[in-house]
């Protein structure tokens, strides 16, 4: 192994969530900070909570709030009339290649 390229393992590395330790592990560095951990993560409690420590659901729903999503400038259009109410499609004459050859 090369001196010098490795950073410096820490076996005893403290985990922290909600500034509580709740568990150690070996890593690069001596203390990790997280947000969510297997013992407050749902899927491992089986507890249907929500997670939402950075408030990124308030911040969605201020943005999005009211008319925003209305088109702006523009009039609805007009409706449709119905399919039996339109006249019909003229015959179109056929093309030439569509004829037999040698008649005109």
């Amino acid at each position: 192994m090369k001196d010098k390229i490795h950073p410096k393992y820490f076996p005893n590395a403290k985990v922290y969530y909600r500034g509580e330790v709740v568990m150690e592990v070996g890593a690069t560095v001596p203390e990790l900070h997280v947000e969510i951990w297997s013992g407050s993560h749902p899927f491992f409690t089986g507890q249907k909570t929500f997670v939402d420590t950075a408030g990124r659901v308030e911040k969605f729903q201020r943005k999005f709030q009211g008319a925003y999503f209305q088109q702006k400038g523009k009039t609805p259009a007009p409706a449709k009339a119905p399919a039996s109410a339109k006249a019909p499609a003229p015959a179109k004459a056929p093309k030439e290649a569509d004829q037999e050859p040698g008649k005109k």
